[in-house]
């Protein structure tokens, strides 16, 4: 008797989130949180996390390691909506008020195995002069209620931003059962030889 069809196929994400590049900016630390469609669902581990407060150190002046691990499992029915993951970098201002550095996302990679992502950041800015100015002078800067948003297109085209730091991410993904149900997503990637901790390109890997 044949086995049926599967009815969902599983996508397991593990990784890292390995760190930083803010030249202007130390002790920061990151929020992440996994943004997907209606048909999606995870299965195991953490949708959200918060990574812990790290500074630069002495050899380089620019890097941030965290090295915090991601380890996500999701069930769907179909591809669409495929996850993302959002970052959200913070750090202290000159009043030692906890302000936002930077707000990005990437697709978590399609086909399965070894990845890096270098994740270009951007921060929202006050449309105003004033508004500039009052922020700082409250230690406020512009916010998003929701970092969620910086994985939708909605909305998105009537904020103003500025470019500012990048993330560096490392995924290995697991996929089962896409091809009984229909869905290729090609061969494995092959892995990379060498670590994302030391990789601290400003552009985005393949």
């Amino acid at each position: 008797m044949a086995a049926a069809n599967p009815s969902v196929f599983l996508l397991a994400v593990n990784g890292q989130i390995e760190g930083a590049n803010f030249p202007e900016y130390d002790n920061l630390y990151c929020k992440y949180c996994f943004v997907y469609g209606h048909d999606w669902a995870p299965t195991t581990g953490l949708e959200e996390g918060i990574t812990q407060i790290t500074c630069k150190s002495g050899q380089s002046s620019h890097r941030l390691v965290w090295n915090f691990p991601l380890e996500t499992t999701f069930k769907s029915t179909n591809p669409s909506g495929w996850p993302q993951l959002v970052l959200s970098v913070y750090g202290p201002d000159v009043f030692g008020n906890d302000v936002v550095r930077g707000y990005g996302a990437t697709h978590v990679p399609f086909t399965p195995g070894q990845h890096t992502r270098t994740v270009p950041m951007f921060v929202p800015e006050p449309t105003w002069r004033l508004q500039k100015f009052t922020g700082w002078l409250l230690g406020r800067r512009p916010e998003y209620t929701d970092p969620k948003v910086v994985a939708q297109g909605e909305g998105r085209e009537v904020t103003r931003v500025c470019s500012q730091g990048f993330v560096t991410v490392s995924f290995h993904i697991v996929t089962k059962d896409m091809k009984k149900m229909g869905y290729d997503t090609g061969p494995p990637a092959p892995a990379h030889t060498q670590s994302a901790s030391t990789m601290w390109s400003t552009e985005e890997q393949p």
